[in-house]
């Protein structure tokens, strides 16, 4: 059932690239899809169905959800060329934390934090709320708490290798 879920997320993805960005339409399925991301492993734990299998789905259903939302909005959200710089030092910092993490323990992490699971909330919250609240600012507070979990990451990532 968890994977029939995910599938779902996979499934609306394609789906928005069909879709007006901001569109009604757009709104039900990046929804659906959202709700879906929060609800499989949910499903997935209390029916015991836990999978690597699945696993290995939600990350994929989770990149190619973000991959098509980041190509629907982009073009529209008008972002200040400073939202861009800081975006591309959080990713930078990410991308340090998973090299360094892959040479020091030779294994690829994932750091599901509280922290990153803030991130993922207010970054799926910040199109549902561009009618009350200028991107800006949104976005401010997302890279914000983004670049605060990607610190605690390589923090966390490095105290583990010194144990």
């Amino acid at each position: 059932m968890a994977n029939l879920i995910t599938t779902v997320r996979i499934l609306c993805s394609v789906a928005l690239l069909f879709c007006a960005a901001l569109s009604p339409w757009f709104y039900a399925l990046y929804i659906t899809a959202g709700v879906s991301d929060m609800v499989d492993g949910w499903v997935a734990r209390k029916t015991n169905t836990v999978s690597d299998f699945g696993s290995k789905l939600d990350t994929v259903a989770d990149i190619i959800f973000v991959v098509v939302c980041l190509l629907k909005l982009l073009p529209v959200l008008h972002l200040p060329v400073w939202i861009y710089v800081w975006v591309g030092l959080i990713t930078c910092i990410k991308l340090f934390n998973i090299v360094y993490g892959y040479i020091v323990r030779k294994q690829l992490l994932a750091d599901h934090s509280i922290l990153n699971k803030v991130t993922g909330a207010l970054l799926f919250l910040l199109p549902l709320t561009l009618s009350v609240i200028d991107v800006k600012y949104s976005a401010a507070v997302v890279c914000a708490v983004a670049m605060i979990a990607g610190i605690q990451e390589g923090i966390r990532g490095k105290m583990k290798h010194y144990k």
